[in-house]
């Protein structure tokens, strides 16, 4: 090879590999020219999967596609959305994180010089376990996280309650206690309201948690403090339910059948089939739940010259039956317009009836007299409820507008017998008869606009409206005849006029890193009670000012921390307001007063919540006072016959603290302890003077669930109560053991959950209340332990398509990270 040749080809092999070097140069000074001009900030909206509901404090993190280095990063608002800085072109990825939920990677590429925002729309993350492929994560996540303003209970990690309603979800939650009869205390009071979706329903708020069957639940949110957005009845906020909904399209279905001791069984199905444009929802549940027990009684009551005691031993038997049926519709009219349409109907019924033997004697004759009585209580009837809802999306992500109207109608019929008996012989009794229908209308309007980032303006109108009445007929028995006869006397009738009207108005923004919410609800009540007989009328007419403040602060990636304060009202419902003796049983009759005034509650929070070392810690201090306090209170109507009345005795205040630790000491176990810690103090006037009492009372659980393996798990949970006062009586403690084995079979096609609740027959009920001239001391035990067996079949459902889903996200198909269009599919 000639020198020429040489040369010429070293000159070709050099531009060859010196022309990149010289083009790349080129290309980053053009880079560089690029970027200067292409700064694009990214958007987005974090949502819960399993509610559809946005996530406050998610944390936003944008990364260098190269090396995984962290470029920028932001929080989530209230009402989900982000606003990340300025970007140059380049490849990244946003990682999303929140504690409890499944991370998610969305890859990002900016190469055009456009200068709007890069929206990422709805981005769905997801509460399960991560499973993909051949790699499985396991992990538990807990039952419980928290919220900005709630705590969110998962009920499908609550195995032990699984075959049970509601009200038995929430016996393992902080801030609730459910006593022997299932009633549910929120915060040591009963008062509270219980929505459904987010909606008012026609059911009182105890019937309404033992009517819900607890596999219908997606989940349950706790609201002790909720914002001048909401209905500010209830001395200690909301239980909102909500029922179960699968985001996936297509056709999907669960099916259960329970069966127990003590004739205890049910069943409910779940079907669901969701297109792009709209989605139909259908559900049924039949449940029948018998709780056998025993029961005993010492009572004694005091005149001016005569002691009498009356004692009672026994068993009795507690019957709860619901039948139900639910449908809804929702239909995407337009991308920006979601109509939706549903209803509810069903039966409820409780009977509880006793059979007790008596002793009675008296200090001027001492000789003791014994019989027999048995008793019945029956107590239900029909139900249905229909709504409507419209909902438009403007054009400025969070911008919208939502109308919805409720309507509902309830039987709420009772019906009481007593009788006592020496030897064959029937020798009285008492049989009370109420029933009548109550209507309820409502329908309100929510808007909400935000200005930016940080600042949000909502508003809105609510009104409700309430026709109902009662019709009481009374009946005595006739010893000489042997039957039942009408007391006219006592008869009487009860007409309910009920009107409320609401506008409210919230403002968000963000100060100095800390993020706070202002808001303001006023309220004019108008209530009338028409008694019949006396052709009477008694009337509230007045206007209320509700204000709330929320304030939340990051500290950290994984601390945050809040404070908030709301006003509350809780106002006379039903017989309270009767001003007639009814007659319950042989030994009890009640009384209310048309002239109870609304009690007030003033209620604080503050709370810090953290993850540190895999571990979830949280603390909630609170201070409640409640101003006009309702009580029911009780004295001797005549001997042997014990009265309930009503009165606004004076106030009471509630100062405590609630924890909650959850972490997994070693791979198949996790641990949630929660308690509950408040002193308790109350002080007005009785019928026989003024008093003030106090107690420290504590509640705590321990709940724990072992995995061994991706298709069995067992579930233990210890609960404890300590005792507690009232204004005139006392609670003692009690304890409980329940547990919960689950077997997956068929690659979840089917489930099978044995249940076994108070192990070993620990849970009692024993309360004492006392005045001047009476003593009561009453115990209650439920025979134990309660044994239910509980088959679920899953029908192209939840399980298999949210796994799909996973794999999806993980293989980056899903590449803008979001789950539909801006309709939310």
């Amino acid at each position: 090879m000639t020198n020429a040749s040489v040369t010429c080809w070293y000159l070709l092999l050099s531009n060859l590999f010196l022309f990149p070097a010289f083009a790349q140069q080129d290309a980053d000074r053009d880079d560089d020219d690029f970027n200067r001009r292409a700064q694009i900030a990214i958007t987005g909206r974090i949502i819960d999967k399993a509610t559809d509901k946005p996530i406050e404090y998610a944390n936003i993190r944008v990364c260098s596609a190269r090396d995984s280095s962290l470029v920028t990063g932001t929080v989530s608002k209230m009402d989900g959305s982000f606003s990340l800085p300025t970007l140059p072109a380049g490849s990244y990825f946003v990682d999303i994180r929140f504690m409890g939920y499944l991370r998610k990677l969305i890859p990002v590429e900016i190469t055009t010089r456009a200068s709007t925002p890069l929206d990422l729309g709805r981005i769905i993350i997801e509460p399960d376990p991560l499973q993909f492929k051949e790699i499985v994560v396991e992990g538990n996540r807990t039952p419980i996280s928290y919220q900005i303003d709630k705590k969110v209970i998962d009920v499908g990690k609550m195995q032990t309650v699984i075959s049970g309603t509601a009200a038995d979800v929430l016996q393992n939650v902080p801030s609730v206690t459910v006593d022997l009869e299932g009633n549910v205390s929120l915060r040591g009071s009963t008062n509270f309201t219980v929505l459904i979706d987010g909606r008012p329903t026609v059911l009182a708020a105890q019937d309404a948690l033992q009517q819900i069957p607890a596999t219908s639940i997606q989940t349950i949110e706790i609201i002790t403090n909720p914002s001048a957005k909401y209905d500010p009845e209830g001395t200690s906020g909301i239980v909102n339910i909500l029922i179960k909904k699968n985001r996936e399209r297509g056709l999907s279905g669960v099916a259960n059948t329970t069966a127990g001791v003590y004739e205890s069984y049910g069943g409910d199905f779940f079907s669901q089939y969701r297109t792009e444009s709209f989605t139909i929802l259908v559900g049924g549940n039949y449940n029948r739940r018998n709780f056998p027990g025993t029961s005993r009684s010492e009572n004694s009551y005091s005149g001016t010259d005569l002691t009498s005691f009356l004692n009672s031993s026994g068993t009795n038997e507690s019957q709860h039956e619901g039948s139900g049926f639910r449908s809804s519709v929702e239909f995407n009219a337009t991308q920006s317009t979601l109509l939706t349409a549903g209803g509810r109907l069903g039966h409820r019924g409780g009977v509880q009836t006793n059979h007790l033997w008596y002793s009675e004697w008296s200090a001027a004759n001492p000789l003791t007299n014994t019989y027999t009585g048995a008793g019945s209580f029956d107590r239900g009837g029909d139900f249905y409820e229909a709504n409507f809802s419209v909902l438009q999306r403007f054009n400025r992500s969070g911008h919208e507008l939502t109308a919805e109207g409720n309507f509902g109608y309830d039987e709420d019929n009772e019906s009481s017998v007593t009788t006592e008996q020496s030897g064959a012989q029937l020798t009285g009794g008492e049989r009370l008869d109420n029933n009548g229908p109550a209507r309820e209308f409502e329908g309100r309007v929510d808007y909400t606009l935000p200005f930016s980032e940080d600042r949000k303006f909502e508003s809105g109108y609510e009104g409700q409206a309430e026709l109902s009445e009662e019709h009481n007929t009374i009946f005595q028995f006739n010893t000489t005849l042997q039957r039942f006869d009408a007391q006219p006397q006592f008869n009487y009738s009860v007409k309910y006029r009920n009107s409320d009207h609401a506008l409210y108005s919230t403002y968000s923004d963000k100060f100095l890193g800390v993020g706070l919410q202002a808001g303001l609800r006023t309220e004019y009540t108008y209530r009338s009670v028409i008694l019949d007989r006396e052709q009477q009328r008694f009337t509230i007419d007045r206007w209320d000012l509700f204000p709330t403040l929320h304030a939340s602060m990051k500290l950290s990636e994984f601390t945050q921390a809040m404070a908030s304060y709301t006003r509350r009202i809780q106002r006379p419902h039903g017989w309270e307001m009767e001003p007639y003796i009814v007659w319950t049983d042989a030994n009890n009759v009640r009384k209310g007063n048309p002239g109870l005034q609304p009690q007030f509650i003033d209620s604080y929070e503050a709370g810090i919540h953290t993850m540190v070392l895999g571990a979830t810690l949280s603390a909630d201090g609170y201070y409640r006072m409640v101003h006009n306090k309702i009580e029911r209170i009780k004295s001797v109507y005549q001997p042997g016959v014990t009265l309930t009345s009503m009165g606004n005795i004076g106030r009471d205040r509630s100062i405590g603290s609630e924890y909650m630790l959850i972490l997994d000491p070693f791979k198949p176990w996790n641990v949630n302890l929660m308690a509950n810690l408040y002193d308790y103090r109350v002080t007005g006037v009785l019928p026989d003077g003024g008093f003030e009492r106090s107690s420290f009372n504590w509640n705590a659980r321990w709940n724990n669930v072992i995995k061994f393996d991706p298709s069995t798990q067992l579930q233990v949970n210890l609960n404890y109560n300590s005792p507690t006062i009232s204004s005139q009586g006392r609670s003692e403690d009690f304890f409980s053991v329940d547990l919960a084995a689950k077997r997956s079979l068929f690659d979840r096609f089917l489930t099978v959950t044995l249940q076994v609740r108070d192990l070993f027959g620990t849970a009692v009920m024993e309360n004492t209340s006392q005045g001047t001239d009476f003593y009561s001391y009453s115990y209650a035990k439920r025979d134990a332990p309660l044994v239910m067996l509980n088959l679920r079949w899953n029908f192209n459902t939840f399980e298999q398509d949210e796994r799909d889903d996973r794999e999806k996200g993980r293989q980056g198909e899903d590449q803008n990270g979001s789950e539909g269009d801006s309709r939310g599919d």
